[in-house]
């Protein structure tokens, strides 16, 4: 399925894309989309059952805003240098082990939100991600365990971040990586049995039209899977909780100089196959 949440800011409601691409609303079936639901295979088995029964009103898509997907989300865990290709263009060695850093929850707009460049920001950069988004409760996932069998689904993600906040203004990268607007999410929430194998998925992403990244998660040095497993060892995964699995190659910070970091009037937009497209553009907060 692939499940989405539409209309303004702060008050979207519940809705589904079919297969002949026709949106329909979910209102009188559930009451968001969120970890309760997810989390609930009666609920999810009613949304489905309406969807083939033809029982979902259709919806007028004019005009109407695409908000992100998931509601009320627990945490955002991002990982860092997760792909080879990615940690060669930066000059970085790959690392042992994930490099786990947060985003908070009220970073994330719709997928074809403005995005704020902060004020003094010199070098505001794009990452298109694959978001993965929980399910079931994770706790210290065993080796002999499924840790997909904890995914509910996938998303594309936008993970911007500013660089010189992110890498020269000392702490952790988090400086650079929670400013307001900085976690588009969507289009839709794509259920994992819809999504199939989540390593043979494609990446791109444009600026002003310009293709910057053209990557696979094939290159993800810690696979989704085992993401998933490392990170409950670490801290609980519940329903609603989303974790960026990192970027491919072609983000500004590994390109030569003068980086083409983003700017007020730029327009990016970024697809992951399966999972939709985004469209936003920047403007100086």
């Amino acid at each position: 399925m692939k499940l989405l949440r539409v209309g303004t800011a702060g008050a979207e409601r519940p809705a589904l894309l079919d297969a002949e691409g026709t949106l329909r609303d979910l209102s009188g079936v559930v009451d968001d989309i969120d970890g309760a639901l997810l989390a609930d295979d009666a609920a999810l088995g009613r949304v489905r059952a309406a969807a083939e029964a033809g029982e979902l009103p259709a919806l007028d898509a004019t005009g109407l805003r695409i908000g992100p997907p998931l509601g009320r989300i627990g945490k955002i865990v991002c990982i860092g240098l997760n792909y080879h290709d990615h940690a060669r263009e930066t000059g970085a060695e790959p690392p042992a082990e994930p490099v786990v850093f947060f985003k908070a929850a009220d970073t994330v707009v719709g997928p074809n939100d403005t995005v704020l460049v902060p004020r003094g920001s010199v070098k505001t950069d794009w990452e298109v991600e694959l978001a993965v988004v929980i399910g079931r409760t994770a706790r210290y996932v065993a080796d002999d365990e499924d840790p997909l069998a904890y995914v509910a689904g996938y998303a594309v993600a936008h993970d911007v971040s500013e660089r010189e906040f992110q890498i020269e203004r000392g702490g952790t990268w988090d400086k650079g990586k929670n400013c307001e607007t900085f976690n588009p999410l969507g289009p839709w929430l794509v259920t994992a049995d819809e999504v199939g194998d989540p390593q043979e998925l494609s990446l791109k992403l444009w600026v002003n039209g310009e293709l910057k990244q053209d990557g696979t998660t094939a290159e993800q040095i810690f696979p989704v899977a085992e993401v998933v497993r490392y990170v409950s060892q670490f801290m609980v995964l519940y329903p609603g909780d989303v974790i960026n699995t990192g970027t491919p190659a072609g983000v500004a910070l590994g390109a030569p100089e003068p980086k083409p970091f983003l700017r007020g009037g730029d327009v990016v937009e970024l697809e992951i196959a399966g999972l939709g497209k985004q469209r936003q553009e920047f403007k100086d907060a």
